[in-house]
């Protein structure tokens, strides 16, 4: 979508989660080295047992000169390329224990033949919702009974209704990759601004991504450590989107609020990940995580990664309840995160138990209907963003 000043932008819905975690281990590689003393026979003659003697001495000391030599050799693991690597290879995340009374999902597992879902039992689906006019302006002050949930073709219960502001646990994607130079300085603003104008008890953490991901900032509230970090972000290398939303959703894992997302700012498509496509979108399918774009793009002379950007944004996004813009002008990058705050900071909450609970592991579609409240006047159409759906467990 492309973003009109003035007005907030599009938004959707998210799902509780239990988020997923990076974990490395490096193997370590121990000598044990014996060393066995080989003890003289005794000399009948005093000058043989006086040689004996100084021939034992020997060997002891050159047995002990060979276990400092070994010991001083560094472990060969020590030397490992994982090192040099920020994200963990296609291979299955860390599972999370038990059953979640409050709609929690397991993190899918991604493994070298693609991903495969993991599912726990459901026993209250939360449901984040945002609702927006015909000219993306929010839609405030409506009640339970302006929504109408749909599981499948069967009606649901709405059990829980909330309107409040409730703390977000935030991830900050940014590109600076060599083709970010000209754009770094607004960019830098506009993810201050975001942070400057959020819930004073959200928590942030930030990742910046070139050739490949890194965690700059842990989660913390405190604006003048991302700030700081910003300072030294330095634009180069190409851009590995992909793997950088894989770390997001990892860090998450850490999140302590129960609504989670990741705000992503980016001038093009993906061209250095390890993961593809297909496997992020089934990873953030998943999750319960809510993701907005930022892209920036040249519209007159695009490469071929800009002219892929906006629809690659757009897929991760949406499927996750959340939404994207699209930009031209550097300039609009403060507006575009100052309306991605205020989508955040006005959703509906909705909770319902499923009427006829399967566990068949299959893919639970998911329908929520706006029905518009005879004393709101505003004239034209109105869009309900949410997630589609979520995976049942399996027996």
């Amino acid at each position: 979508m492309h973003l009109a000043s003035g007005h907030a932008a599009i938004v959707g819905i998210s799902w509780y989660y239990v988020p997923l975690e990076l974990r490395f281990q490096r193997d370590c590689r121990c000598a044990d080295i014996e060393v066995e003393e080989v003890h003289a026979h005794r000399a009948k003659e005093g000058s043989m047992q006086l040689g004996n003697q100084l021939s034992l001495r020997v060997n002891r000391a050159f047995a002990l000169l060979l276990v400092v030599l070994v010991i001083s050799v560094p472990p060969v693991s020590s030397q490992s390329a994982i090192d040099e690597v920020h994200i963990q290879p296609r291979m299955m995340l860390p599972a999370t224990n038990g059953t979640s009374t409050n709609g929690a999902m397991d993190p899918i597992a991604v493994s070298e033949s693609g991903p495969k879902p993991m599912k726990v039992n459901v026993n209250l689906v939360l449901v984040p919702v945002t609702i927006m006019d015909g000219m993306n302006r929010l839609v405030q002050g409506l009640d339970r009974n302006s929504f109408q949930v749909l599981e499948g073709k069967t009606e649901q219960q709405i059990r829980y209704f909330s309107s409040e502001d409730a703390p977000v646990s935030m991830g900050i994607i940014l590109d600076i990759s060599g083709s970010m130079k000209s754009k770094l300085d607004r960019a830098r603003e506009a993810v201050v601004r975001f942070i400057n104008d959020a819930n004073p008890d959200d928590e942030f953490f930030m990742v910046t991504f070139s050739d490949k991901p890194e965690l700059v900032s842990d989660f913390t509230q405190n604006v003048e450590d991302i700030q700081g970090k910003l300072l030294y972000a330095a634009p180069k290398g190409r851009t590995a989107l992909l793997d950088a939303i894989y770390m997001g959703i990892a860090k998450m894992r850490q999140a302590k609020h129960q609504r989670k997302a990741l705000l992503i700012i980016s001038d093009g498509g993906d061209n250095h990940s390890r993961y593809t496509e297909r496997e992020i979108v089934s990873l953030v399918k998943e999750a319960d995580v809510m993701i907005y774009g930022i892209g920036i793009y040249n519209h007159y002379f695009p490469t071929q990664e800009e002219m892929l950007g906006p629809e690659l944004l757009r897929s991760i996004s949406e499927v996750t309840g959340g939404t994207s813009f699209s930009i031209d002008d550097p300039n609009d990058l403060v507006d575009a995160a100052k309306s991605v705050g205020i989508m955040l900071r006005n959703q509906y909450l909705l909770g319902y138990r499923p009427a006829a609970t399967k566990k068949d592991g299959k893919w639970h579609k998911i329908k929520i209907i706006f029905r518009r409240p005879k004393k709101l006047k505003l004239p034209g159409t109105f869009h309900v963003y949410a997630r589609s759906g979520y995976y049942a467990a399996a027996e």
